[in-house]
């Protein structure tokens, strides 16, 4: 086996993700848009734009409603305004949809990491599109198998940035307890909280966001027999003067987003000096796992940290085939990255994983790539798979 050190190493031992059954094309919803915009020809060519614009092609939905014709679709504007799905309905929804995204997710992630359920001692549930109580992690609890009394611990309603935050929970919590196994699942119905357009603000939300779900298992990585992602440091920090340039709120018609156009440019004016946290200054680290919160936010942070288009490639690869799952969508992204570490046989690559949330608030974090140690014959008959 790998020999164990006096320092104790957490990585994430395996990920899985899931995507509703509704795949939808960025020009139909553009179309379905526009065809409520025929009398504000301004704003229907604005409309264009930004879905053109915005790096995304597709998209999935739990939400059959989305493919109809848009006369239909009852998230959209209408003469009875009264037909719109109130907060109720749309949670009642996410009752219905989440839970089997979320355990497809964490039935991948567990098998990825030839983990037994009944090994997981805590479960962290990650969502902020949805709340209801007994919630996700009961229904996580029953249908995987996992003991009746492991820790839970739900991270909800923090946005986009909640995903790393959660990985990074985990991490502290394997680091106080050794033997811990921790089962991160965050699943996001993002489509269910479409707003009917009244204004350019509102397009920009309307653009990007999908539905998914993602998962991980974290521990020590020690007696590990296939590729993992070592955690390193990292933290959260929240930056100045910026409470208002992104909010998320709970209306009476759905869960109500404001997006500042500010957001690219006060993160490259802030990332920077962050990373210098982090003991990253002139020579960077391969791998580059940001958060693809939008098109802008990846030419931003691409701009202001000098890396290229193989660096950000990742990012804007999930961000066109599937969209912003807000905090399901870091996880996404480094699985992507490590399957191509391991196609590629790389032995091991160090990397920065970055994620940002209301507040604006910004998770960051390091990690290494190691491709999996070879077993020799003898330990392989001792692997619990």
């Amino acid at each position: 086996m790998k020999p164990i050190t006096g320092t104790l190493n957490v990585a994430i031992l395996g990920m899985g993700t899931a995507l509703p059954v509704h795949a939808v094309a960025q020009t139909d919803i553009a179309d379905l848009i526009v065809s409520t915009l025929q009398d504000r020809p301004d704003l229907a060519r604005f409309a264009r734009k930004v879905f053109r614009s915005c790096g995304v092609e597709k998209r999935y939905t739990c939400e059959s409603n989305y493919l109809g014709p848009v006369e239909e679709c009852r998230y959209m504007p209408s003469p009875d305004e009264n037909g719109v799905p109130t907060t109720e309905e749309r949670m009642n929804t996410y009752k219905r949809e989440a839970p089997p995204l979320g355990i497809e997710a964490a039935r991948n992630a567990l098998r990825d990491a030839g983990m037994s359920p009944e090994r997981i001692t805590h479960l962290i549930t990650v969502s902020c599109t949805g709340q209801y109580q007994p919630g996700l992690d009961v229904a996580l609890i029953r249908h995987l198998g996992l003991s009746p009394r492991v820790n839970r611990l739900p991270l909800i309603f923090q946005g986009c940035a909640a995903g790393l935050k959660a990985i990074q929970m985990a991490r502290d919590v394997v680091l106080g307890k050794q033997d811990a196994q921790v089962l991160v699942v965050s699943v996001e119905l993002c489509t269910l909280h479409f707003q009917p357009v009244q204004g350019r603000e509102a397009l920009f939300a309307s653009s990007f966001f999908g539905d998914g779900a993602s998962s991980c298992v974290i521990g020590s990585p020690e007696t590990h027999h296939r590729d993992y992602l070592e955690l390193g440091a990292g933290y959260s920090v929240l930056l100045p003067d910026t409470t208002e340039d992104m909010t998320w709120e709970i209306g009476n018609r759905g869960f109500d987003l404001f997006l500042s156009p500010r957001i690219p440019k006060l993160l490259g004016t802030h990332l920077e000096a962050e990373l210098r946290a982090l003991s990253i200054n002139d020579t960077l680290p391969e791998l580059w796992a940001i958060h693809p919160g939008g098109r802008g936010i990846v030419d931003s942070v691409q701009e202001v940290l000098h890396l290229n288009d193989e660096q950000t490639r990742y990012s804007r690869d999930i961000l066109r085939t599937v969209g912003n799952l807000s905090s399901a969508t870091i996880m996404f992204v480094l699985n992507a990255m490590r399957q191509e570490m391991h196609d590629r046989n790389k032995a091991s690559a160090e990397g920065v994983a970055m994620a940002f949330g209301p507040g604006l608030t910004a998770e960051l974090m390091r990690f290494t790539y190691v491709k999996a140690y070879a077993l020799s014959a003898k330990e392989q008959d001792h692997v619990l798979l």
